[in-house]
């Protein structure tokens, strides 16, 4: 909560109004007496109420609302103080969406008030107001069209006994009362206004007699100038006359505050002022000022004293009013307004840290954001202001706001970009976040088109060894894997890691590994499961030498136990998986979606080690969370479908499994096209609950067409198509062809013995399958040496006790199924 107005005053009848209706509506407080104009104490009435009745709420939790990007930041923000994970760890857009879905339902509180200030576009923020639960929401707004939405509580201007009051309360010499209503009768009694006459007079000691003269000199100045047409006279004037008071005391002060007219109206950190370094101080428009932090702390201090900013020393920021801003704005020069803003830009990008992508930067750009859009940073050509705007748009992704960065990167690129010209390195970088933001949204088939573009651009335009062009390389082998096309993939990350390692040989680079890494991705999609454990061990153990961040290590460390689970060791998997998911816990939140991964990666990785009960619950616990961040048709939404499908068939849930694979599989064209190797694995799946669901025939049929896309797509040899391969000798067992059975049987164990080895399950499931059709054709004798030798291994390699040997020793077929890895 903002701190509490010592000098609030009166307001009793219009807090009780408030109060009456805010318990059972959501109430907008409106300005009607000004037409929607600022400063008539729109948010210190909310303030107060918030503060006066604050023993009936558990949570009151304040969210600036004027800029839409900022209400998600503000929601996320209260994760934490509902047990949640942190926008730190899960991202803003699934914190903020874990926070009104908890709000909803009442858990952990009941007695909760939101309160939305300045919601001047009702459209934009209407899907972040919480729609039922138990608790109220107070909007404060100067837009009208609120009255139609909910119940509304008129602020007018204070009463005079009201502007009495307050001017006594704010001036410590006494002041009659005929004076402070003469006083308040040429301010319109608006309380911004007063609050600077106020100011002015506590400060200087100026009397009502001369503040009135020298307001009707200003009122007179104005109304021949270019007063702004949306604020009245009154407070136009006020504020003029504080200014001119002001740049005789100090007016260092006044430089500063009209550098601040161009941040946003959302509270200004103090350490934007404290940023620079020597060489940029040397270029600062107020470099005497802010090169002297005892006469910057002064500056301040006169600023507040003059009630044109306030100060929270709780959070060290300060806070400029937006009519104040807009005031200020109004008096420059167009010379002087572009000055002043590209100072602003200074700042901030001063102030923005290294390393956007890295968690713990994550809180200081989240106190940058607010002032992006306001400052109009898209507009500024220094390439140093345009780095900052793009470390913002990689902070926005990464924290978990893609769709905000996403409209962010195309406001870079429509302002940057000319048709007549070839684009710039920075146009060049923003091309690739927008690349990366439409992957990260699942648009693969859009992300194609633009990198493969982007890649050619900076190829001849910066050079093929560039490190923008190098960065874009890393990322468009994933390209080529979201089209299907492993090998394509291998071929360009291979040349990727090559032109790396030539780069970046000493010291070795964070970019290198993640080169490497993406070739082990290449590996393990094209079964060559040996190479990919190869490259992820690699991996991991050079990133010690590279300090590479957090994040980064648990992608690599849950890429190794997906090519052991891969590779058959499930224990091992499950080791590996336990501690990489704890991990993530701890330094990303349950519910970032790096953990969520893992998590997915550990429930296949439980259920192939025949721990059913615990997979169903991870892979559950991973839909839910998945679905409820990125909806059903993301990527990663459907790869938890899959996972959680097939965790429910090994537990006997076969007809429910069924009806959430139906509706996974009509989604995976739409994401992946019609021939892509894991929509051939999504119907694979499909095939196999079809079967056991009854629909033996429309199982074998859809299995024949799995197998002929897969083995075109990868070859006859591939995981995907044998496990395929023993689902069709299953489905043709079921149907009687006992003779096809066992010849698709013998090809397939032949295949997987040289392709994954004689113990890998696998190739003990299928030989356990085909001993069942060599007894149906009562070959006897060759039933007997296979079963002898694969139970023998099938003991040893996965455990007497496990559920598929139990199987097999109950002479019962053996089903496996297809879990989509991450791209």
């Amino acid at each position: 909560m903002p701190t509490r107005n010592k000098n609030f005053t009166g307001r009793d009848e219009l807090l009780r109004e408030l109060h009456a209706d805010v318990r059972s509506h959501i109430t907008a407080v409106v300005p009607h007496a000004l037409h929607g104009i600022g400063g008539v104490g729109k948010t210190h009435v909310a303030i107060e109420y918030a503060w006066r009745y604050r023993h009936e709420y558990d949570i009151v939790w304040w969210i600036p609302a004027d800029q839409p990007i900022l209400v998600r930041s503000s929601l996320a923000g209260l994760a934490p103080h509902l047990g949640l994970a942190s926008p730190a760890s899960v991202g803003i857009e699934e914190a903020s969406a874990a926070v009104l879905d908890a709000l909803r339902r009442g858990d952990p509180y009941t007695r909760w008030l939101l309160i939305f200030d300045n919601a001047d576009q009702p459209a934009e923020i209407n899907e972040m107001l919480p729609s039922g639960g138990p608790g109220q929401v107070l909007i404060t707004s100067r837009d009208h069209t609120w009255q139609a939405r909910a119940a509304t509580v008129v602020v007018d201007v204070f009463t005079r006994q009201e502007s009495i009051d307050f001017l006594r309360k704010r001036v410590s010499a006494a002041i009659p009362d005929a004076d402070a209503s003469r006083l308040a009768e040429a301010l319109g009694d608006l309380p911004l206004a007063l609050e600077q006459a106020g100011a002015l007079q506590a400060e200087t000691g100026m009397s009502v007699q001369e503040y009135e003269r020298l307001l009707n000199v200003q009122a007179a100045h104005l109304l021949g100038a270019n007063k702004p047409p949306d604020y009245p006279l009154s407070m136009t004037a006020a504020w003029s006359l504080s200014v001119s008071q002001l740049a005789e005391k100090l007016p260092v002060a006044l430089e500063l505050l009209r550098c601040c007219a161009f941040f946003g109206p959302e509270p200004i950190p103090r350490m934007v002022f404290e940023s620079l370094t020597e060489s940029q101080l040397a270029k600062s428009k107020l470099r005497a000022l802010l090169s002297d932090p005892i006469m910057l702390s002064k500056a301040i201090g006169v600023l507040a004293r003059f009630a044109l900013i306030r100060i929270d020393a709780d959070t060290r920021t300060i806070l400029v009013h937006r009519l104040v801003q807009t005031l200020l704005r109004s008096e420059l020069s167009a010379e002087e307004r572009t000055s002043f803003r590209a100072e602003a830009h200074r700042l901030l990008a001063a102030a923005s840290p290294d390393k956007a992508d890295d968690n713990a930067t994550w809180p200081r750009y989240a106190e940058l954001l607010g002032h992006v859009g306001p400052s109009e940073l898209s507009e500024s050509t220094e390439p140093e202001i345009r780095h900052f705007a793009l470390s913002i748009v990689r902070f926005l992704f990464s924290s978990g706001e893609p769709k905000s960065a996403l409209d962010l990167v195309r406001k870079f690129i429509a302002a940057w970009a000319t048709d007549d010209k070839p684009p710039t390195k920075d146009v060049l970088e923003a091309r690739r976040h927008h690349g990366t933001i439409l992957f990260q949204l699942g648009d693969y088939k859009q992300a194609f088109e633009l990198n493969r573009e982007t890649l050619a651009l900076m190829r001849d335009i910066l050079g093929p060894d560039d490190n923008e062009t190098l960065a874009l390389t890393n990322v468009h082998g994933a390209d080529f894997r979201a089209r299907g096309d492993f090998t394509t993939a291998l071929e360009h990350d291979l040349e990727s890691l090559r032109q790396h390692e030539a780069k970046f040989q000493d010291p070795p680079s964070q970019r290198t590994l993640r080169a490497m890494n993406n070739l082990a991705v290449d590996y393990l999609l094209l079964g060559d499961y040996a190479k990919a454990r190869e490259h992820y061990e690699r991996t991991i153990r050079l990133s010690r030498t590279v300090n590479a961040n957090q994040k980064s290590l648990l992608i690599w460390k849950s890429g190794l136990a997906r090519v052991v689970c891969l590779s058959g060791d499930y224990a091992t998997a499950c080791d590996i998986g336990e501690a990489a998911h704890a991990d993530a816990v701890a330094d990303l939140g349950p519910n970032h979606p790096t953990t969520l991964r893992i998590l997915s990666d550990l429930s296949i990785a439980k259920r192939r080690a025949g721990m059913i009960d615990e997979a169903y619950e991870l892979a559950e616990l991973a839909f839910e969370r998945q679905q409820g961040s990125f909806g059903r048709d993301h990527p990663d939404s459907l790869a938890a479908a899959l996972c959680l499908a097939n965790a429910q068939r090994t537990r006997g849930e076969t007809a429910e499994a069924l009806v959430r694979l139906r509706d996974t599989a009509v989604r995976f064209p739409d994401v992946y096209g019609e021939r892509h190797p894991f929509k051939y694995g999504c119907d694979t799946n499909l095939a196999l609950l079809l079967r056991v669901n009854g629909d033996v025939a429309a199982a074998r049929d859809l299995d024949r067409q799995c197998l002929e896309g897969l083995a075109d797509a990868l070859g006859h040899d591939h995981h995907y198509a044998l496990t395929c391969a023993i689902n069709l000798a299953s489905d043709l067992a079921t149907l009687g062809d006992i003779g096809a059975a066992r010849e698709l049987g013998e090809q397939t164990l032949a295949t997987l013995r040289e392709a994954l080895g004689p113990e890998h399950p696998l190739t003990l499931a299928c030989a356990a399958n085909l001993i069942l059709d060599l007894r149906s054709q009562e070959d006897v004798e060759e039933a007997e040496i296979l079963e002898r030798d694969t139970f023998e291994r099938y003991e040893r390699v996965l455990g007497h006790d496990h559920p598929d040997v139990r199987v097999a020793h109950d002479r019962q077929r053996l089903d496996f199924d297809f879990d989509p890895p991450p791209l």
